[in-house]
């Protein structure tokens, strides 16, 4: 039994019908005999090691049907894969089927319309490269190698959010084959009830194939950079920040970022492995605007350095990529939170002076803005009401001799956090259990999408997510 529903067995698959789904589709079917499996089956974590029976590598719309089709038939168990970016590491599965996009890397800009529609397999590094030809963006990862298809079904969060919302409220459509392996369109128009569950409702409800956003006008240069303090000033600065970011407009979106000092050539040498805490900081609107609302922020106390300057808005949407690459090992632990707490500071910087790792960090992103302006029923995204959301990444390399110290670390810090704690975002969740995914959307939110998902996936095939269960025949389902 799989979260309440009854599933036969799931049989590997015999190698003849792999050959025959392999004939039928115009992608390929990899399986361990083949020279790029092992490359195939790897995704973000390093700390995912998982070997399905085949990756199906898909080319179109039609590809990922026949996938479903053959999946759903013999009951195997199925993954989806776009950027296989997410910290659980659901792209990918032991014993079962990879349904693999990330061949499907289509990019179209309707520069006039300030619309893009880019296909599941795209990475965000490149609908922004796309969109920037024309001065164009929407609201994206902060990390240009995620996946646009799971940061987009979870929500969204990125620099341009407080002026101009999440991805998911610059989602004007999608292209989506159902459980049935059937293709269907969801906008506002189009199933609004299925458009409304896959803008924050996650890879539940079949696999979306295209999306298509709203573009907005940005940059191409913008103000943005950090400004690293020293951890010992740290209760300061931040309760400073605190206030400081009641009365900023929606154009400026900051992140703090607590961790040890990188060895970066930008940082002096004597500072290199001590705990700092960074102030990122992007304004989207006109340069000379943002010198004058950064002011106060860039005058206060003593900083390390400051890096804030005019930039490309394509640099800084890439300038966290080093710190997060592929084949790190990553165990995460995250919450939304009301305010940053006189108690709430004092804990994150006890816990970064604790910190076991110098990959390790902690990421607090201010929301509000435009975020907060949506109504909370308007999409499956919750708690927009949220003003931070804050995210422990403990981080440490394959030949570590004890990562256990690095999970202890971010758990006894989360521990500390959750009761400060008003939800979570269904992105930033590892595999922590049913509580936690309802924690994410709340009771009423989250029996409409278990509605929604009885309607379209009753059987539960796509269960490899942060997972919204059918309802069972006894609460009302089929």
């Amino acid at each position: 039994m799989v979260h309440g529903i009854e599933i036969d067995p799931l049989p590997h698959g015999a190698p003849s019908d792999y050959a025959e789904l392999d004939a039928s589709i115009s992608g390929r079917v990899l399986t361990a005999a083949d020279p790029e499996y092992d490359r195939g089956r790897r995704v973000w974590n390093g700390a995912i090691d998982r070997r399905p029976a085949a990756i199906v590598r898909c080319a179109h719309a039609g590809d990922v049907a026949a996938a479903i089709r053959f999946a759903s038939r013999r009951r195997i168990l199925t993954a989806i894969r776009g950027g296989g970016h997410n910290v659980a590491g659901t792209a990918v599965c032991d014993g079962g089927i990879v349904i693999d996009l990330s061949t499907m890397r289509r990019v179209d800009v309707d520069a006039a319309g300030r619309r893009a529609t880019a296909q599941a397999g795209v990475l965000w590094g490149e609908i922004d490269q796309a969109s920037q030809a024309s001065g164009l963006a929407t609201t994206g990862g902060i990390v240009s190698h995620t996946g646009i298809a799971g940061l987009t079904l979870g929500g969204g969060i990125g620099w341009l959010m407080r002026e101009h919302g999440l991805t998911v409220d610059n989602l004007l459509s999608v292209e989506m084959v159902t459980a049935d392996g059937d293709l269907c369109t969801a906008s506002e128009r189009e199933n609004p009830d299925l458009f409304w569950g896959l803008r924050g409702g996650g890879g539940n409800y079949g696999v979306v194939t295209s999306f298509e956003y709203r573009l907005h006008p940005v940059g191409p240069t913008v103000l943005a950079g950090p400004i690293f303090f020293a951890l010992e000033d740290a209760p300061a600065m931040v309760r400073f920040y605190r206030d400081w970011i009641a009365a900023a407009p929606d154009e400026l979106c900051t992140v703090l970022n607590f961790r040890r000092a990188p060895a970066a050539p930008f940082l002096p040498t004597a500072m290199h492995g001590l705990p700092v805490v960074a102030v990122v900081a992007m304004f989207a609107g006109r340069i000379d605007q943002g010198v004058e609302v950064l002011k106060p922020l860039r005058a206060f106390g003593r900083p390390i350095i400051d890096l804030i300057e005019p930039k490309p808005y394509l640099s800084h949407q890439s300038m966290f990529d080093p710190l997060v690459p592929h084949g790190w090992h990553y165990y995460w632990k995250s919450c939304d939170t009301a305010g940053l707490t006189d108690d709430l500071i004092d804990t994150l910087v006890r816990h970064t002076e604790a910190i076991t790792s110098p990959r390790s960090y902690t990421l607090v992103f201010h929301v509000g803005g435009a975020v907060a302006r949506v109504d909370e029923e308007a999409t499956a995204y919750h708690n927009r009401a949220a003003q931070h959301i804050l995210n422990i990444n403990a981080a440490w390399v394959a030949d570590d001799p004890d990562p256990a110290v690095h999970i202890d670390w971010a758990k006894g810090f989360y521990a500390d956090v959750e009761p400060s704690a008003t939800g979570v975002y269904i992105n930033f969740l590892g595999e922590e259990g049913d509580a936690r995914v309802r924690a994410a959307y709340g009771g009423p939110t989250i029996e409409r999408l278990r509605k929604l998902k009885t309607s379209y996936d009753p059987g539960n095939l796509f269960r490899l997510n942060q997972n919204i269960e059918p309802m069972a025949a006894a609460d009302g389902g089929r």
